[in-house]
């Protein structure tokens, strides 16, 4: 960065306004929680609701693999999202953009909840479903980065990584919220009522959530480092353009440090929900909702781990605590395939509880290292891009991949591709510095 530009940022630096830690724990947590809940919403009622409503009827297989491929097509349009969302959260700023991708999925999710089924429009039923999930989508791809922004641009220098934590656990809270609100629904209604109209409360609901994180959101100050950015006119003209030209090798091991978290949460929420519930001898043959309770009850250690991943990447460094835990993300990987698939309900339990307790670990740090990794004039898309694309790789074929193990090659398999996974992110993690004591 130039002289000039640096000594006007450091005297901007005293009067930019600053945010309170309490709203930037609420600002960054509740709107990551309120995208992840709608986010889960969809993948539940994708499986047991929207083959019914959205698709024909003549074959049930087919309505399924219909509605799986609306749900995929979140996945592709994430990157989109953080491509953007990241151009106005680096060009504009990270308060104005964190309301809109808000809207946007809080918008997205609604609509879903409001559109009628195939027996009342036909073909357009699938297609506005699927622009909506795209919207879906889209929301989220600018959603976790700037809340990760939110959160590391306010937080005092040694407690970035602990900051950083507050907005990963939206991802647990908005899971066992939507989980827990199917789960409830199917208690209080007749399968028929829950067909009817029943699917669609989380779905409008969700409404009331986005105006409470909206009127979070819209108090805030812009964060100092983007502020002084902004007052020195620092900013670049096309951030992913500089991002592809000036800091792609960056990028691309940011993607791949992210890969093996995704890719455990996706085995350890949809495939093993789908491996538990299946009828034996292809699954385990629980119910549906006893698999839910159980792993609502192992998410609970996924959220209270996430802190305490932070505090560890502040104490020890992210790249030092990073690296144990995907080493810990390997020995697991090589483990639970005995545990999983011994049918025993506590071993099962154990199975989620270590999971979740390991994803904890994982996610906490994300919310610093992917910052960080990148300068601020293209901090914000940088930091979305590298996630988002990482959902492609490890996330959006996880359950597929895993299912398919299991089916030709048998349960430990699933295992080594998990293993597998995580070895590219220790590979990527051996490959990056320790970001802890660079500033923002």
């Amino acid at each position: 960065m130039p002289a000039s530009i640096a000594s006007t940022l450091e005297s901007n630096a005293a009067s930019a306004p600053v945010n309170s830690r309490s709203k930037v724990i609420v600002a960054s947590l509740i709107g990551t929680a309120i995208e992840f809940f709608d986010f889960y919403i969809y993948a539940t009622a994708a499986v047991i609701v929207f083959p019914h409503i959205f698709f024909p009827q003549g074959d049930p297989t087919a309505a399924t693999l219909q509605s799986l491929a609306t749900f995929a097509i979140a996945f592709v349009a994430r990157p989109i999202g953080s491509a953007l969302f990241g151009h106005f959260g680096d060009r504009v700023g990270r308060k104005v953009t964190l309301v809109a991708s808000l809207l946007t999925m809080g918008i997205s999710t609604v609509l879903i909840g409001l559109l009628p089924g195939y027996q009342t429009i036909g073909i357009f039923a699938p297609i506005l479903l699927a622009l909506a999930r795209f919207g879906q989508g889209l929301g989220l791809g600018g959603e976790w980065g700037g809340a990760a922004l939110l959160a590391t641009e306010n937080a005092p220098a040694h407690k970035r990584a602990l900051y950083g934590s507050f907005p990963q656990l939206g991802a647990p809270i908005g899971f066992f919220f939507a989980n827990g609100m199917f789960l409830l629904l199917s208690w209080l209604l007749t399968d028929q009522q829950f067909i009817s109209w029943g699917w669609r409360v989380p779905f409008i609901l969700s409404a009331a959530l986005v105006l409470i994180g909206l009127y979070v959101r819209v108090s805030l100050h812009e964060t100092p480092v983007f502020a002084k950015i902004a007052q020195a006119k620092a900013q670049v003209r096309m951030p992913i353009g500089t991002l592809f030209s000036k800091h792609l090798k960056v990028t691309i091991l940011g993607t791949f440090i992210m890969v093996a978290t995704y890719t455990l949460f996706y085995i350890m929420t949809v495939y093993s929900l789908s491996f538990g519930t299946t009828p034996k001898p292809l699954g385990l043959g629980f119910s549906r909702n006893d698999f839910l309770l159980m792993l609502m009850v192992g998410v609970i250690g996924f959220g209270l781990l996430v802190p305490v991943s932070g505090q560890l990447a502040d104490r020890f460094g992210r790249r030092k605590t990073m690296i144990t835990v995907t080493l810990v993300i390997i020995i697991f990987a090589l483990v639970f395939p005995f545990m999983l698939g011994s049918g025993n309900t506590w071993l099962v339990m154990a199975f989620l509880l270590c999971g979740f307790i390991v994803m904890g670990l994982t996610f906490g740090p994300m919310g610093a290292l992917l910052p960080e990794l990148f300068p601020t004039e293209v901090r914000y898309t940088g930091a979305s891009f590298s996630y988002n694309v990482a959902s492609i790789i490890g996330a959006s074929v996880a359950p597929y991949i895993s299912a398919w193990l299991t089916v030709h090659y048998g349960l430990f398999y699933v295992g080594v591709y998990l293993a597998s996974m995580a070895t590219l992110t220790l590979l990527a993690l051996l490959a990056t510095h320790e970001t802890q004591h660079q500033s923002l």
